[in-house]
């Protein structure tokens, strides 16, 4: 078994020093400073090139530059959005204690640097599918703060008309295609999406996104294996936050480099915790997808909170590796100290999004909690292809209880 130190060390990377504005390669110069809501000025779409935080590790492929290139419109946009994320978990956390949430509730924070970064590399026409761990990934395709709180409530205004709950997030018409309960089932699904945009030449990619519990799965490597035969623009996307529920991933993975259990796939191994890294990676994979094919992401990340909202996340890992990983390399923090070193915002302008973010969610849920529950007879819709005229009985398969649409 390994200790408890040997593991936080690999959680670990030394945030202040990466950030120190007069050595960093986070360091570059201004002429203005640009707040969240002035986005008019010259300076706000001025070219920044940094450096990610670490190099990214590459299984057969070279592997992406390190220089990013970014504006100050857009780092400001990557703090407010993680921000944001930031709050709506910490209020589900909320809601659930108030048991305003029930069933299973997963939240995503500390992971927000992943969603943000992907969605910076591509567009509403490629597709996302991931697992139950979702409410932020939903939020970056475009989904609204209202929708993600009715439909935790179970409220008809939800994304789902309040029958997925937590798990089950879904916007199509955003290329998103949920929220998946079952551990690895949607990567086939995902394998399936990419099917699909090679079968119609529209030069898109789908990003399967996954976890480290549930890189074990059979079906991964069976899904993985036709995406390779048939050259398919799939990304595998594993968000390694290094727990599969309670179990560290070095207990439960002879082979814990996720990025190389392609085997004849390509891999890269990116700090999930750099939002300019994820971009960055991103931006690769699916330049490499659409000409060559699958290739596994290993998004190195983690979790504040535990696996769902019954593990308190502290009984298999102690109290300082948790507040370490906060202090060193926090997704949103590492922003904030970017946009500061650079003097693209002041300290009271960063509060104040982070201010204007909790406003925003405190109405969101006040406007969630107005819309009504589900009627009783939808547990009918939904259900079967429509126009059949199918019969829905009871219980005792005696009374016909309703005929679908």
């Amino acid at each position: 078994m390994n200790p408890s130190g040997a593991v936080r060390s690999k959680l670990l990377r030394p945030l202040a020093m990466a950030l120190t504005p007069s050595s960093s390669p986070y360091s570059a110069t201004l002429g203005s400073i640009v707040s969240r809501r002035n986005f008019a000025s010259s300076s706000s779409d001025e070219v920044l090139t940094i450096e990610t935080s670490v190099p990214f590790t590459s299984h057969k492929c070279e592997p992406p530059s390190r220089s990013v290139q970014t504006t100050p419109k857009e780092l400001m946009g990557f703090f407010q959005d993680m921000a944001l994320m930031r709050r709506m978990e910490i209020a589900a956390d909320s809601l659930y204690k108030a048991k305003l949430i029930r069933g299973f509730c997963h939240l995503y924070d500390g992971q927000e640097a992943v969603a943000v970064g992907m969605e910076a590399a591509i567009t509403r026409k490629d597709c996302i599918i991931t697992a139950y761990r979702d409410h932020c990934i939903y939020l970056g395709r475009g989904g609204t703060l209202v929708e993600s709180f009715a439909e935790l409530m179970g409220r008809t205004g939800g994304c789902s008309k309040g029958k997925g709950g937590s798990m089950h997030f879904y916007k199509k018409e955003n290329g998103f295609y949920g929220g998946h309960g079952i551990v690895g089932a949607q990567i086939p699904l995902g394998c399936g999406l990419a099917f699909g945009q090679k079968y119609t030449k529209d030069e898109t990619v789908t990003f399967t996104l996954y976890g480290d519990g549930a890189a074990n799965q059979g079906q991964l490597f069976e899904a993985l294996n036709i995406a390779a035969l048939w050259d398919l623009p799939a990304i595998l996307v594993c968000e390694n936050n290094h727990y599969g529920m309670g179990t560290a991933e070095w207990r439960a993975a002879k082979s814990p480099a996720y990025y190389k259990r392609g085997d004849y796939v390509p891999g890269l191994k990116v700090d999930g915790m750099d939002v300019l890294a994820v971009k960055q990676a991103c931006l690769f994979a699916k330049e490499h997808a659409l000409k060559n094919g699958p290739i596994i992401l290993e998004m190195d990340t983690y979790r504040y909170h535990g696996h769902s909202m019954s593990d308190p996340g502290s009984t298999y890992r102690t109290r300082d590796e948790i507040s370490g990983v906060r202090q060193e390399r926090d997704p949103l923090e590492r922003v904030r100290k970017l946009i500061l070193g650079n003097d693209i915002a002041t300290v009271a302008e960063l509060k104040d999004i982070e201010k204007q973010a909790k406003k925003e969610v405190d109405e969101a849920i006040a406007k969630a909690k107005e819309s009504p529950m589900p009627d009783p007879s939808g547990l009918f819709s939904d259900v079967y292809v429509k126009g059949y005229g199918t019969e829905a009985f009871g219980a005792d398969r005696k009374e016909v209880k309703s005929v679908l649409p």
